[in-house]
């Protein structure tokens, strides 16, 4: 199975066909897609000017999408390092207790889903490495009131299709299923998600 790198590579590759360099850009997404696999698609899309189903389109559009998914994968995989550092520092020490955002980062370990959008059609338009520092920055940062991603004070809380096993904050303005550890109690109350219902993941 190719790795992200490779087919990457194949996707810059001048010599094959359009078509196949779609199709490996496509795959990329298997290997790391934030919104989720179908919206991170739509958001390329949106964003570099070319339909979900166009086999032949400017390849330059094609290569300027995966330079937008690579950048966003560096400024995650650097994260990861980050907190896999945090964790061996804190293990060292003694302090082997999961905290509440260490739980969430867990489940989303690669970056699929990392700013899950429930609707493949309604997820942040600015840049996805834009999107991933906000998001970083306010799981370093602590619990805020509003939604990390786009400033939006709209949560709702929302439970996932049988198929999925997360459920709930959810920006109504953006559409990215808000972890938790990002959010105070306060704001989770105003989502609905009182401390009666279920933890399971949001994201």
């Amino acid at each position: 199975m190719a790795g992200f790198r490779s087919l990457a590579r194949q996707v810059r590759e001048p010599g094959f066909d359009t078509a196949l360099r779609r199709y490996s850009l496509r795959k990329c997404l298997e290997r790391f897609a934030p919104y989720g696999h179908r919206a991170t698609w739509d958001h390329l899309c949106r964003r570099h000017r070319f339909g979900p189903e166009d086999r032949e389109l400017d390849p330059e559009r094609l290569v300027a999408a995966l330079d937008e998914l690579e950048e966003a994968r560096a400024v995650w995989l650097a994260y990861e390092e980050r907190f896999a550092a945090r964790r061996r520092r804190e293990k060292h020490e003694g302090l082997r207790r999961l905290r509440a955002f260490d739980d969430w980062h867990r489940r989303v370990w690669g970056g699929n889903g990392v700013v899950r959008c429930a609707d493949p059609g309604l997820h942040p338009a600015d840049p996805l490495p834009e999107v991933l520092r906000r998001l970083i920055a306010a799981l370093e940062d602590g619990p805020g009131e509003r939604c990390p991603v786009c400033s939006g004070a709209r949560l709702e809380w929302r439970h996932g299709p049988r198929d999925e096993s997360w459920s709930g904050p959810v920006c109504g303005e953006c559409g990215v299923a808000v972890p938790r550890a990002v959010l105070t109690p306060r704001a989770l109350a105003r989502a609905g998600g009182g401390r009666s219902r279920p933890l399971a993941p949001a994201a």
